[in-house]
């Protein structure tokens, strides 16, 4: 079996394409079902982030696979064949593993070094177990995935400085307009991407602060922690008059600012500059929105290039990262190498049990005469004997797991007893 990744990415497609295969929280047990129901994949695990979506799967052949995930993603963005194999990629079994690593360490990341993209890993995975579609194979790689993200973390510097969307948007929107002191932002959307730029303001007492959801509560909690204010979705036109920046982070599928309703505030801004950043996936403001007299429109492209130019201060601990990333990828090839052997040498173990308990029963009788002590003695007597016996070989198959020689001992093991 193999372990593929096949997607695409902020390196491989334009937001374009890349909103029209994202896959929301509320979706998701669709597309694992979709993705787990397929001949050809075993397990499946989906990813979908503002920088990517991608589909981890377990495979026992990997163009077969490979043609029914090109075939999700096409259902899923509505897209021909030819619009989406010029953006997609792949890779499989240490390839795939490593990519994994580097997406969880923040390596893959539009902002290096990125945080939120663990708990975004996370996050998918525990969204495929609870689907059924992430089992033994995918339980083990993302654990260790994760725990490589951590350790990128806390044994290097990659997160330092400005290591996410919401804080990248909110230096940007800095940079656009001079200075934030004193100026009215709106964030449009209370999920995780809202309150990372709300707690990115924060850091700028003087700045005004107001959040809009379509879930009231919500964006009442949000406003609440962080001392902002709260309005109400029916207010956004009004928002939209007296503010000076909007970020939108809502991921809704839907333009939240089409052109319509930016067009008819515009004309009752009195000339002011309206400065709107969308970070959301897929996009909440219509593109139209940019050619609007007043209007400064920046989206996750946009945001993409301006971050660049931070890329060289985290270069030197990337490639710390990147030695972590390949230490990690050895220990679980032999961590999974490893597993591979486990259910043989149990079955062999059981096997071998089974026969001592039989042979105890047939002198069951006999051994009935002796002492407590002397059938304690017996039974380890036993015991021992059969562990001693299964040594070997149970040694040779973890040292050989993965290997041809391995599979020609596993070959002979499960014909000498018996275990097909």
């Amino acid at each position: 079996m193999s372990v593929v990744v096949i997607g695409v990415n902020h390196r491989t497609s334009p937001l374009r394409v890349l909103e029209r295969v994202a896959v929301g929280a509320d979706a998701m047990p669709k597309a694992l079902h979709a993705l787990a129901s397929k001949d050809n994949i075993r397990e499946a695990v989906v990813l979908s982030t503002c920088n990517r979506t991608e589909v981890y799967a377990v495979t026992e052949k990997f163009h077969a696979a490979y043609d029914d995930i090109a075939e999700f993603f096409c259902e899923l963005g509505g897209l021909r064949s030819d619009e989406l194999h010029q953006h997609l990629y792949s890779q499989h079994d240490d390839a795939a593993v490593r990519h994994l690593f580097e997406v969880a360490c923040g390596l893959d990341s539009a902002v290096i070094g990125e945080n939120e993209v663990l708990g975004q890993v996370r996050g998918a995975w525990s969204l495929a177990q609870e689907s059924g579609a992430a089992r033994t194979t995918l339980n083990l790689l993302f654990r260790h995935a994760l725990e490589t993200g951590k350790r990128a973390r806390s044994e290097t510097g990659i997160s330092r400085s400005t290591t996410s969307i919401p804080f990248a948007a909110v230096e940007m929107a800095r940079e656009l307009i001079g200075t934030l002191a004193s100026r009215k932002v709106l964030i449009v959307g209370a999920g995780t991407m809202g309150e990372g730029v709300a707690v990115a303001l924060t850091m700028n007492s003087t700045t005004q602060v107001a959040v809009i959801n379509r879930t009231e509560s919500r964006g009442r909690d949000l406003a609440e922690r962080l001392g902002a204010t709260m309005r109400p979705m029916s207010e956004l036109r009004e928002a939209l008059l007296d503010t000076d920046v909007v970020v939108t982070c809502t991921g809704s599928g839907s333009f939240v600012l089409d052109r319509e309703l930016v067009e008819s505030t515009m004309a009752g801004r009195s000339g002011r500059t309206l400065l709107i950043v969308d970070i959301a996936v897929p996009r909440d403001v219509e593109e139209s929105v940019g050619e609007l007299a007043g209007v400064e429109l920046r989206n996750l492209d946009d945001l993409r290039d301006w971050v660049k130019s931070g890329i060289e201060t985290r270069e030197g601990e990337a490639s710390k990262v990147a030695a972590i990333v390949a230490e990690e990828v050895e220990r679980y090839g032999l961590d999974a190498t490893a597993r591979q052997a486990a259910p043989l040498i149990a079955a062999m173990h059981a096997v071998a049990e089974r026969v001592r308990d039989a042979e105890l029963q047939r002198h069951a009788k006999r051994l009935a005469e002796l002492t407590p002590e002397q059938a304690e003695v017996i039974e380890a007597l036993t015991r021992g004997i059969t562990a001693k016996l299964l040594h070997e070989p149970t040694v040779r198959l973890k040292e050989n797991a993965g290997t041809p020689q391995g599979e020609r001992l596993a070959d002979a093991l499960r014909d000498l007893f018996d275990l097909h």
